[in-house]
């Protein structure tokens, strides 16, 4: 264990350390897809009460017409090139459609198709905005320059990118590592939760690998790059994100040829309603007037919102309760889930580290608050994590601390100062213990999954100290309910130690642990799920999480310590970070899936009614208005019923 140095000898210049990357997220109102679709909506909303309650129809008429252009144009544009490429797609049938409806003097309902669309591919484009965000804040993560050591000793700052393997760097306190390599000498301790998930500093020292991102801690380290710089983890942590989104591809197709059918078939199927009346010696009014009926009954405005309603509704009530779903597809897919793997650190547990055992070894004459008080006073200059659990521990306890006239610090071994004249050092077992009865204490706390620090006292051992990451209060609960959900007991994936993983997932009643692991060795694992045709929801918090979260087939990330990469990647979060209402929002979004196949079957049959009705026989137009409208109205009560307070499935609530 270490702790910063005298504070005006080797701390950091202040802001150096723990740099933060810049956040640089796309505005809203900087895509003008989201103008566009605002400026629709304003329009459209504008015109309603005017319309509904008659108005001047000059006035409504033209902000109707205002909401056709700003809504329309776009998608219209896109249908009109991909005609080019002989595609038709379904944004400029809608288009088509809500003229239509217009030319028979069905102005509102192709204003609010306009308005659906447009919003659509508003949001379409935030999230794609919002994902190249993340992944070049993922990219800030890495230093751009580093310190590189010539062979005549002289150093000189270089761009990361002209960093070849066998060079020598030297990385001082405060500053990322600028590429993946192997200590040759020195000695500190680095922060490497972005890669591995691990809540403290890991030691390292000569022949220890480092990543490039991770932050130095208080020592000077001199490594040999060992990695082209582009092959590093941190550059294959964003490759790995884009593939795995990539993959998601397939179902988009799938829709987009299912749409593609739907368009070609509308199309032909209007125009035949049309022509042949006209073949059989109908007029052109009434051959237009059924053709129109036709496209407004089959519209799939109600299909369309057979889907959102439920979706959107339980996003609703899924955010009340601090779960944000980031879209209806999100919400549908989370309810498809059969296999959870859940992160350790900051989602299992509370990601900050706690004191959790007071042991007084023998010969000892102290108890345990001034046992306590002592350690925090010997680290109360330090700024290492364990060293402020320490210190918390004890004002918890309100103890007072004594001043500390002499502090050092040896990095990755421990800290010594000189507290009410005595000699007091904390630091790690190893160095500092040789007595079997001691050893005996610290095994027993070490099997526990607890770090350990033994305190000594004028060269005389006298207590030791367990530090842990505190367990969720309800993460035992949520793995139980998730096992019932699903029927298989979730899996935990860790970058922690196998020990440490093992006892914490034995308290929450998990079997399956995988630690040690790599943010590559995470989707290797959901990948193995995948290809054995599961389908898998991974919950975690960190950069290292992110490439997992995005390969599953849902992700979600806790909101509270959350990384940036992490919320942006996954498909929800957890935005006040109690685990257990996971299971709730699996269980909801299962619900509205079963709403949604309820809206689809009321939909179809309708519009498959009004569509015989008008081909057959003569269906008048406001009969067919009101049957289109009808359907629109029933699904959207339907959907809506999940914006009840009782809708919120209990985390205690066994799955259907």
């Amino acid at each position: 264990m270490s702790s910063v140095l005298d504070q005006q000898r080797s701390a950091p210049p202040a802001g150096t350390a723990r740099p933060a990357p810049p956040r640089r997220r796309t505005r809203l109102l900087a895509l003008p897809e989201t103008r566009w679709a605002l400026a629709a909506l304003t329009l459209f909303l504008l015109a309603l009460p005017l319309y509904l309650l008659d108005g001047p129809a000059w006035l409504w008429g033209t902000l109707f017409a205002a909401t056709y252009v700003t809504g329309g144009w776009e998608p219209g544009w896109e249908g009109i090139k991909a005609l080019k490429d002989k595609t038709l797609d379904v944004d400029l049938l809608m288009v088509v459609a809500a003229l239509g409806a217009a030319a028979i003097g069905q102005v509102f309902d192709g204003a609010l198709l306009i308005v659906i669309f447009a919003t659509s591919g508003a949001l379409e484009a935030v999230a794609t905005a919002r994902t190249a965000d993340s992944v070049r804040g993922l990219l800030d993560l890495a230093p751009t320059t580093a310190t590189r050591l010539l062979p005549d000793g002289t150093e000189e700052t270089v761009g990361t990118e002209q960093l070849a393997v066998g060079d020598i760097v030297l990385v001082r306190p405060g500053e990322r590592v600028g590429a993946d390599g192997r200590v040759l000498d020195g000695a500190s301790d680095v922060d490497q939760a972005t890669i591995t998930g691990e809540p403290l500093p890991v030691a390292k020292q000569a022949g220890d690998e480092v990543f490039a991102g991770t932050v130095n801690g208080t020592g000077a380290l001199r490594v040999r790059v060992e990695r082209d710089p582009s092959d590093s983890v941190i550059a294959r942590i964003v490759k790995m994100v884009e593939e795995a989104s990539e993959t998601k591809a397939p179902t988009q197709l799938f829709i987009e040829k299912i749409e593609q059918r739907y368009s070609i078939g509308m199309v032909i199927a209007t125009l035949a309603v049309f022509v042949v009346p006209l073949a059989f010696g109908a007029t052109l009014s009434s051959a237009l007037l059924r053709a129109m009926t036709f496209m407004i009954v089959a519209s799939p405005c109600a299909v369309v919102l057979s889907t959102m309603p439920p979706l959107l509704s339980a996003i609703a009530n899924a955010g009340r309760r601090g779960v944000l779903a980031k879209s209806a597809v999100v919400m549908e897919r989370l309810g498809q889930i059969d296999t959870v793997a859940l992160d350790k650190t900051g989602t299992l547990t509370e990601g900050t580290p706690r004191v959790t055992d007071l042991r007084l070894l023998p010969g000892s004459d102290l108890d345990e608050d001034t046992l306590l008080a002592l350690a925090a006073s010997a680290e109360h200059p330090s700024e290492h994590p364990l060293a402020r659990a320490i210190v918390a521990a004890a004002r918890e306890r309100g103890l007072s601390l004594s001043d500390t006239e002499v502090f050092t610090s040896t990095p990755g071994q421990g800290v010594t100062a000189t507290v009410g004249g005595r000699t007091i050092t904390v630091g790690a077992p190893a160095r500092l213990l040789n007595d079997d009865a001691h050893q005996a204490v610290v095994a027993e706390l070490e099997e526990a999954g607890r770090t350990v620090v033994v305190v000594v006292r004028d060269q005389v051992a006298v207590g030791v100290l367990g530090i842990a990451d505190r367990l969720r209060p309800d993460a035992a609960a949520t793995v139980a309910a998730l096992t019932r959900l699903t029927g298989h007991t979730p899996v935990l994936l860790t970058g922690d130690n196998e020990r440490a993983a093992r006892h914490l997932a034995a308290e929450v009643g998990i079997t399956d642990v995988r630690a040690g692991l790599l943010p590559q060795d995470k989707v290797a694992a959901v990948k193995e799920w995948e290809a054995q045709g599961r389908r898998v929801l991974v919950v975690g918090d960190g950069v290292n999480d992110a490439p997992a979260l995005a390969a599953a087939h849902s992700g979600i990330a806790m909101g509270k310590a959350g990384s940036d990469l992490a919320l942006e990647t996954a498909d929800a979060v957890v935005v006040r970070d109690e685990l257990a209402t996971i299971p709730s929002i699996v269980q909801l979004s299962r619900t509205a899936r079963r709403l949604v196949i309820q809206n689809l079957a009321i939909a179809g049959t309708l519009i498959a009614v009004l569509v015989a009705w008008d081909l057959i026989g003569t269906l008048p137009l406001p009969l067919g208005v009101a049957g289109h409208e009808g359907s629109t109205v029933i699904v959207g009560l339907n959907g809506l019923r999940l914006l009840r307070e009782n809708a919120w499935p209990r985390p205690t609530k066994d799955a259907a």
